[in-house]
């Protein structure tokens, strides 16, 4: 029984193509189930050849990615990697594309023919792994509730909360993107979150977020001061990190080495939030491949902290909230729909 992950390569370059087949054909986990040379070709290579994942080029002839991915989640859902240029606009193009459903993203190295693309080949090998345990839904699912549930203690859930801070990775953006424009305009204390990201895709992320959502959305600088109904998020490349000035709590930025192979990391930005808000706070853990995020937690857990996870039943990838609620750290387990009311129900204390 072959139980290696089949991957279907879309790119209108036969170089492209043949430069990721090679990569990924490296790691003995992998097999290249076939190619495809355009949106179209990739609509009718999948319902042949049934792939596990798909890797899709952005700009194609005939029918570009975007059309492709669109087909694909309103059809036939797999998991889809997107491959765009590292440039403004292919920013822009990869936030369409999280929203329409992509689980994750990788950017060319130096524009649609990226003769360097094996400086990103760990990346690509990795997140075809990761996307091979993603689960995904058609455009537009929607969660119907758990119905009741068990609420915690008062005692846990009526202590004082000054931040909420979240971690999130693979098919973070879109949980994100589901999350906080539900959240009211008057929440009312700071947020700060940490997502996996290239630093050439958060300052568009965070303009998409700002203009969905109630409260201010911004991309993190050294300075920026927190406040209620303002959410920040790390920048791509730097880890997020705080510190007191004036009597108030400002953003700043770290080149520490990644921890856990990633910059930014939750796990640097919730021990900072450890030191400056101890106890009061609440952390949420999102979807992600890894555990980054848990040493973090724990130490905030230890110090009275309550800890969100998203639950396997939503989590795009179900690694970062596994991992600490395995540590033993988690007070709920929610599914993605349910940790908005649950966020503001903890920060006032209901």
């Amino acid at each position: 029984m072959n139980n290696k992950i089949r991957v279907l390569i879309v790119d209108d370059s036969a170089l492209m193509r043949t430069m990721i087949g090679d990569i990924l054909k490296t790691d003995p986990r992998i097999e290249v189930a076939g190619t495809a040379r355009d949106g179209k070709d990739a609509l009718d290579q999948i319902s042949r050849l049934k792939p596990d994942v798909v890797t899709m080029d952005v700009e194609m002839p005939v029918m570009d990615g975007l059309q492709a991915l669109d087909h694909i989640m309103k059809s036939n859902p797999i998991p889809v990697i997107m491959l765009s240029s590292m440039t403004q606009e292919g920013a822009e193009t990869t936030m369409k594309a999280l929203s329409l459903g992509c689980v994750d993203f990788i950017g060319k190295p130096s524009g649609s023919i990226s003769l360097d693309i094996k400086t990103v080949g760990h990346e690509i090998i990795e997140k075809v792994i990761a996307a091979s345990t993603a689960h995904v839904h058609p455009a537009g699912f929607v969660f119907k509730s758990s119905g009741p549930r068990m609420v915690p203690p008062a005692s846990l859930s009526s202590k004082r909360r000054d931040i909420v801070a979240i971690a999130s990775s693979t098919g973070g953006p879109m949980a994100l993107n589901a999350l906080l424009p539900k959240l009211p305009a008057n929440f009312p204390v700071p947020i700060v979150i940490t997502q996996h990201m290239p630093k050439e895709f958060t300052p568009s992320f965070a303009q998409r977020l700002n203009s969905e959502s109630k409260i201010e959305f911004v991309e993190g600088f050294r300075g920026l001061t927190l406040k209620p109904g303002r959410a920040v998020i790390a920048p791509g490349g730097s880890h997020l990190v705080f510190k007191r000035r004036n009597g108030q709590t400002v953003c700043d930025l770290s080149d520490a080495p990644p921890v856990c192979s990633v910059k930014p990391a939750a796990n640097v930005m919730f021990l900072s939030v450890a030191d400056e808000f101890g106890g009061n706070s609440l952390c949420v853990i999102l979807t992600g491949m890894g555990r980054d995020g848990t040493d973090g937690a724990t130490e905030l857990h230890r110090m009275g902290s309550y800890v969100i996870a998203e639950s396997q039943k939503t989590a795009v990838v179900y690694g970062m909230p596994k991992a600490a609620a395995d540590a033993g750290i988690v007070d709920e387990v929610l599914p993605l729909n349910e940790i908005p009311d649950a966020m503001v129900r903890i920060v006032r204390g209901n």
